[in-house]
């Protein structure tokens, strides 16, 4: 018992100690000292990073995008550097009445609000007017057919050129005189002239009927005559009492 009683005095005590120590520590001006710095590092790097955040993205920076279309692509580029702004080419397209290089669409479209370092797309217009490949319509294909398909690839046509032949059967393609093949770069400008069969043979294609020739035994030609009958008349014996 007296072991016993000993023992809890000595753990009371030693629990006493730590209790004091642990408390005594909280009190310390160190202790703190360091919470109140490491406060401080986490106010410092989240003010920083907001400001920094707001600088990187030119937060409260507003460009209005200026009116590029119809002006040559150098001229655009020199508007868009001076405002801080850059210009990318993303496309090309045609126009017969305006310059090459020539500015015809942009986005973002001019007014709209960027920040700086902001990308402004343009479609330009090219030097020569695109081309397409002309698709296997020839003695392939009807008139109703070629046209449909030709249209819809962005060809012009001009009226169907009749030449002999099976009806609305196409024959043939013309552009500036030039017979075409398939597989030929067309410009889009270019007019198409499809020739077309009108329903009635050309006398070249009449097939003339000539009957076989053979040789005889002797060695001279004959003609065919298998398709005429051959006969033989035959007269039966004289009946008595009618002779004239």
């Amino acid at each position: 018992m007296k072991e016993l009683r000993k023992y809890s005095q000595d753990t009371q005590k030693q629990t006493g100690m730590k209790s004091s120590e642990f408390v005594g520590k909280f009190k310390s001006k160190y202790l703190w000292g360091n919470i109140l710095a490491m406060i401080g590092v986490v106010l410092l790097l989240g003010v920083g990073a907001k400001y920094g955040l707001d600088l990187y993205t030119h937060h409260g920076e507003a460009i209005a995008v200026p009116a590029l279309r119809s002006k040559s692509f150098a001229d655009a580029k020199k508007i868009l550097e001076t405002m801080g702004l850059e210009i990318v080419v993303s496309d090309t397209g045609y126009v017969k009445t305006l310059p090459p290089d020539c500015i015809l669409e942009q986005s973002p479209i001019a007014g709209q609000k960027v920040k700086s370092g902001h990308i402004i797309y343009v479609t330009v217009n090219a030097l020569n007017s695109p081309t397409l490949t002309l698709p296997d319509l020839i003695d392939n294909s009807s008139l109703r057919e070629a046209q449909a398909k030709l249209t819809a690839m962005g060809f012009r046509l001009g009226n169907p050129q009749y030449v002999a032949g099976e009806k609305d059967w196409v024959y043939g393609i013309i552009c500036k005189g030039k017979h075409l093949n398939a597989g030929d770069r067309v410009s889009v400008e270019d007019l198409l002239v499809i020739q077309v069969g009108n329903g009635v043979r050309d006398d070249a294609d009449s097939v003339d009927i000539v009957d076989p020739i053979f040789e005889d035994n002797h060695g001279t030609e004959q003609p065919d005559n298998s398709d005429v009958d051959e006969f033989e008349v035959v007269t039966g014996p004289e009946t008595p009492g009618k002779k004239g």
